[in-house]
């Protein structure tokens, strides 16, 4: 009797020590139907990656899963790689396009959660709400940080990087009554005019300038450690630094030594370098806010990040145009 025909894999890698879907691959598996077999990896880096993962013909990777030239060098099959999320830093791209496979993510399907969520970090840190809230559990008020608590009218919140979400961010935080500025090197002039924000020409400008500085630009070679020690001298020692970018684009041991010496008031960070936190010293540092890579979660975002995915990976396996790719085949 003749073989079958092999049927596609699609193979859905989650990251083992944290996973991020709850439901493995039902949502994929219903978008791709009949045109491929779905599976789902728990590994924790490449060095996991099995004979059946090298094998696969399109992958499906969540974040901290890092796919470098050795690894796509042994894809033999591969027809796309597609980040599930905004970010794409995890994948060497430029060994993908030598390769010949493209390389896709999800850019717009968390804008509106990751703004909310660097602007709940922003008030947060400004209204002092955990301060207040530990204040508000013990017997009797003392109202210790009244003093730090800020009129949003009066603040200045720096946008660093007015892509999808830092366009996002800036509206919300001009909403809420904060003078908005961003920097942004690579838009072109009169785009605050479009959105009735101000616009500096220079990082160090803005962060000078701001009472919240928030993050939103990607990470890559230009924007690793963008902001260290040198920065963080240069804004005030009332001003509060917000992360929902990379954890990469802040030097983890500046900003932490920063607050710790108070040479910034607090910062937000929902990507941390090397993340998760590793020690008790690093959780107990003073006026920080963390939280756990989650600003792009909500259960609307989720299903619309899986379902872009899968429907590029099903793209993929009929040879058709494939939506949103970063590496230029």
């Amino acid at each position: 009797m003749p073989n079958k025909k092999r049927k596609p894999l699609v193979a859905v890698l989650d990251w083992k020590t944290a996973p991020s879907s709850n439901s493995g691959v039902d949502l994929e598996t219903r978008v791709l139907g009949k045109t491929a077999r779905v599976k789902y990896f728990l590994t924790d880096n490449e060095a996991n990656f099995s004979p059946e993962i090298l094998k696969a013909d399109a992958l499906i990777i969540w974040q901290n899963a890092n796919i470098t030239e050795n690894t796509i060098s042994r894809m033999k099959h591969c027809r796309a790689l597609i980040r599930n999320g905004v970010g794409y830093d995890s994948v060497d791209i430029e060994a993908a396009a030598r390769a010949g496979i493209p390389v896709c993510n999800v850019p717009d399907y968390g804008t509106e959660e990751v703004a909310d969520h660097a602007i709940a970090l922003s008030l947060a840190l400004t209204r002092q709400l955990f301060s207040l809230d530990a204040e508000a559990k013990k017997p009797g008020w003392k109202l210790v940080a009244k003093d730090k608590l800020r009129r949003t009218s009066s603040l200045t919140f720096g946008v660093v990087g007015l892509g999808r979400i830092g366009t996002a961010a800036a509206l919300r935080a001009k909403a809420l009554g904060f003078n908005v500025i961003f920097y942004d090197p690579y838009l072109p002039s009169g785009t605050e005019k479009a959105i009735g924000i101000k616009r500096t020409h220079s990082l160090n400008g803005l962060l000078k300038t701001s009472d919240v500085v928030s993050i939103h630009c990607p990470l890559n070679e230009e924007t690793h450690y963008l902001i260290a020690e040198q920065e963080l001298s240069l804004m005030k020692p009332s001003a509060y630094l917000v992360n929902t970018a990379r954890g990469g684009i802040i030097k983890k041991k500046d900003v932490l030594s920063a607050l710790r010496k108070g040479v910034i008031a607090g910062a937000g960070l929902d990507v941390i370098e090397n993340e998760p936190l590793k020690t008790k010293a690093e959780a107990r540092t003073p006026n920080l806010i963390a939280t756990c890579h989650a600003a792009f979660c909500s259960r609307e975002g989720m299903i619309e990040m899986r379902t872009t995915s899968a429907r590029i990976a099903k793209q993929a396996l009929q040879g058709k145009p494939l939506e949103n790719v970063v590496n230029g085949l």
